[in-house]
């Protein structure tokens, strides 16, 4: 697996960055929608679709891809790409939010629903938390209630297309209802847990759930 990597130095800077808007409260409006509200407060819509990571973007291969779905579930897996292929698959279309104020409407998604991967692995009564891994070494984590939703999918493709390695490619997670940061690209690792285990930009000074319409950039 090859990868494309930002030196240290720029990895450093983007996270120091990013935790300084956490500590500083920037980008808040301090607003909420109102029921049926699309655009969450202090969002822009965009046309184009913004390439946001920790400066690496993995190369994984299709013939290399596994997906590991594990911790308290009845059915642990490890998924390769023709196994996650012969799945029923789904789209979706939706909205999506990041943190860093945009907003793009109307994403159309083929892959894997949550709900048929959780139906897969059958949850234990125990399970309340997920954590994601990515293949860039990234985690974030969701309530299961969060992550369990029948909008939310495994995707591999976007509008028609296979999904590019710089949104995440082949695989990555779709959660719209929350802020985009909890929608792992390069997805390879779901845990389900009993405690919540707070993710990367958690640790770090951002929501630990994240809701746009609430406005719950940071902790």
């Amino acid at each position: 697996m090859a990868e494309d990597q930002a030196p240290d130095g720029i990895r450093q800077k983007l996270v120091d960055t990013k935790q300084r808007w956490a500590r500083e409260g920037r980008l808040l409006t301090g607003g909420t929608a109102p029921p049926g509200q699309r655009l969450p407060p202090g969002q822009r819509l965009v046309r184009d679709w913004p390439v946001l990571d920790l400066g690496v973007q993995p190369a994984v291969a299709e013939e290399s891809f596994r997906l590991e779905v594990d911790g308290l579930v009845d059915r642990p897996v490890t998924l390769d790409w023709r196994w996650l292929m012969e799945l029923e698959q789904a789209e979706r279309t939706n909205d999506i939010h990041c943190v860093t104020q945009w907003s793009r409407y109307d994403n159309r998604w083929n892959g894997i629903a949550a709900t048929t991967l959780l139906e897969l692995v059958r949850p234990k009564s125990q399970a309340r938390f997920v954590e994601f891994g990515a293949y860039d070494g990234y985690t974030t984590n969701l309530a299961l209630e969060d992550f369990a939703r029948p909008e939310n999918i495994l995707a591999h493709s976007w509008q028609g297309e296979r999904l590019t390695r710089q949104h995440g490619g082949p695989l990555r997670v779709v959660v719209p209802h929350l802020y985009f940061w909890k929608s792992t690209k390069w997805v390879k690792r779901i845990s389900l847990l009993a405690q919540n285990r707070p993710g990367f930009w958690e640790q770090r000074g951002y929501h630990d759930r994240g809701d746009p319409w609430m406005e719950e950039r940071y902790g």
